[in-house]
């Protein structure tokens, strides 16, 4: 698979449940080719942004998109990658501001 069809793929799945890509294409099409690189290394597709540990249990969290992106798109506007964002964000009617991190601490590799 190439990164602009994992575009459109994911992009016919989540526009319609509010979750857009940035509109900065040529970012969103380098965290693409990550999502690949990493489904490629660890046979899922990891948050391109976070430290993966290897162990598909553990990561589940941060597998894209990740348990945090509904909470960070309702509060920022944006996921913690920017990959995902909402169409306010998009159409620059909220701040873009930067997204903390909410992965719990304890479930990051040392």
């Amino acid at each position: 698979m190439t990164p602009q069809k994992l575009y459109e793929a994911l992009k016919k799945v989540q526009e319609p449940q509010g979750y857009y890509f940035n509109k900065d294409h040529s970012m969103t099409m380098e965290l693409m080719a990550s999502l690949l690189e990493n489904k490629n290394r660890y046979g899922y597709m990891v948050c391109p942004c976070r430290l993966a540990s290897g162990d598909r249990a553990q990561d589940r969290d941060i597998i894209c998109p990740c348990a945090y992106r509904e909470a960070d798109v309702k509060e920022f506007g944006s996921c913690y990658c920017g990959l995902y964002v909402s169409r306010a964000w998009n159409e620059d009617e909220i701040p873009h501001e930067y997204v903390p991190e909410r992965r719990p601490s304890d479930k990051m590799p040392i």
